[in-house]
């Protein structure tokens, strides 16, 4: 790749815990943020000070579309929290890694302590010939992009 050329973003990969996710589609959501805490106050001759400054950070969402397939390993894992409850045991670590065109990891972004939120399943229409997909929301505690 070429010094100073953007990557393409339609080369990436999830693992969930040790396994592969398949048939990934799109991934949306990926962000960090922090609360921004305000400070006011006031100099000694009366001049008021504005200060902003970085405050927790907070946990996050992100949203995977994958073809419905036959794959387990993540359909299972699914269902840990939304069919049976267990919210505990579901927690896992997912890691997004984007690649370049050669297939090497340029960005890795681990989600910590990530579980199913909420499952949509595909439109079903008759006669339509589109791929069906799932959506899958998945909250996380802590992201770290390296």
């Amino acid at each position: 790749m070429a010094e100073g050329d953007a990557l393409s973003t339609h080369v990436f990969g999830v693992q969930l815990g040790g396994y592969m996710v398949e048939s990934i589609q799109e991934i949306s959501g990926l962000s960090v943020e922090e609360d921004v805490v305000e400070v006011n106050a006031v100099s000694s001759l009366g001049k008021q000070i504005i200060r902003k400054q970085p405050g927790r950070r907070l946990a996050g969402e992100v949203t995977i579309t994958r073809g419905l397939d036959q794959s387990s390993e993540f359909t299972n894992w699914i269902k840990e929290t939304l069919n049976n409850g267990a919210v505990n045991t579901a927690r896992q670590n997912l890691t997004i890694e984007i690649m370049d065109s050669e297939g090497n990891t340029v960005r890795r972004i681990q989600l910590m302590q990530g579980w199913a939120s909420k499952w949509e399943g595909p439109g079903l229409k008759a006669g339509e010939s589109a791929a069906a997909t799932e959506t899958v929301t998945i909250v996380f505690e802590e992201i770290i992009v390296e």
